[in-house]
């Protein structure tokens, strides 16, 4: 298949994908883009949002619009790593009689993985996680074992009830391509999620896209060029959120503790190459990259103790950022 025919397969079938979730999920098609660049982009993901907003629903719905294996971690405060990974176990052979240790699979296997409301499990158990999640394999005891591919972790997390939780460290944060935050519904549609789902059955969701699929567009977005005035906007922007950087501005000092490092670059890029082939062009642009700054940026992003006691925000920080970010001239590829 030619590369033009896998941009418009990929397109259709995230066309298909936002038509089997809107059976099921009302609104949220920001959301629904978000998750989707981010599988496409091989990366996981973060949700964020306060309780009853549909975020588990709407990664069980994305599994079941997928041929992908499907499994969802429960996270709470007496979870233990060995409940994730998995664990050896004895094991009699019943033709001689010895036994031997055998390795039990956990849930971690499997192809999404929904760790739903990962803040609420201890630091040594959340590390867990950064294995699969970086190196898509886990270890135990002296043998490594491979994870099913493609392998994607869509963690939900809520912000507002904080006791009995744990705050994610800043290398696990760092490991998700996206901080999705989901927002309240509008009037209509919490009227419509009020119709469907105080009266007839759930509506059932087909699988649209195949893993074969979704190696193609990963494999794809990674031949979509990028102009070297998008690189200098995005080296522009991600380096001005580091105060001690040098020409760091008075604004990023006195609002920044700490900004993005060299990954948040590496997603920016390869989101926005997504974002481009969803955008029907073949090139990734300044705007792909201001669009999805937000979500790559926000949790890579730390505060300062002024910004919190001002109540501003890092998604404020950001937009600022971007507004006094300069732009390159586009040049011809």
């Amino acid at each position: 298949m030619s590369d033009s025919a896998s941009a418009a397969a990929l397109v259709s079938g995230y066309n298909k994908l936002k038509a089997a979730l809107g059976r099921r999920i009302v609104g949220q098609e920001a959301v629904i883009e978000q998750v989707f660049i981010a599988i496409a982009a091989g990366g996981h993901s973060l949700l964020e949002g306060v309780p009853g907003l549909a975020k588990t629903l709407l990664v069980k719905s994305l599994a079941d619009a997928m041929h992908l294996t499907f499994r969802r971690i429960q996270f709470t405060p007496d979870l233990m790593p060995a409940d994730i990974t998995g664990t050896e176990i004895i094991q009699e052979d019943a033709d001689t009689g010895r036994r031997k240790l055998v390795f039990q699979q956990g849930p971690i296997f499997s192809q999404i993985i929904l760790a739903d409301e990962i803040n609420r499990t201890p630091p040594k158990t959340q590390a867990a996680l950064l294995e699969a999640m970086q190196e898509k394999h886990v270890t135990v005891g002296q043998i490594t074992h491979e994870l099913p591919k493609p392998f994607f972790v869509l963690a939900t997390m809520n912000p507002i009830e904080q006791e009995g939780t744990y705050p994610l460290p800043e290398a696990q944060k760092d490991r998700f391509l996206f901080l999705i935050k989901v927002d309240y519904p509008t009037l209509a549609d919490e009227r419509e999620i009020i119709a469907r789902t105080t009266g007839g059955e759930i509506q059932e969701i087909e699988a649209v896209i195949t893993a074969e699929e979704l190696h193609a567009a990963q494999q794809l977005a990674r031949k979509v060029p990028v102009p070297d005035h998008v690189v200098d906007f995005v080296l522009e922007l991600v380096r001005s959120t580091r105060p001690n950087e040098p020409g760091a501005s008075e604004y990023v000092k006195s609002m920044l503790s700490w900004g993005a490092g060299p990954r948040a670059s590496q997603m920016l890029v390869l989101a926005g190459k997504v974002r481009a082939l969803l955008q029907g062009r073949t090139h990734v642009t300044t705007d792909d990259i201001e669009a999805l700054a937000f979500p790559a940026l926000r949790h890579r992003l730390v505060p300062t103790f002024h910004a919190e006691a001002e109540g501003i925000t890092v998604d404020q920080i950001i937009a600022e950022i971007i507004k006094t970010t300069k732009k390159s001239d586009a040049r011809v590829l």
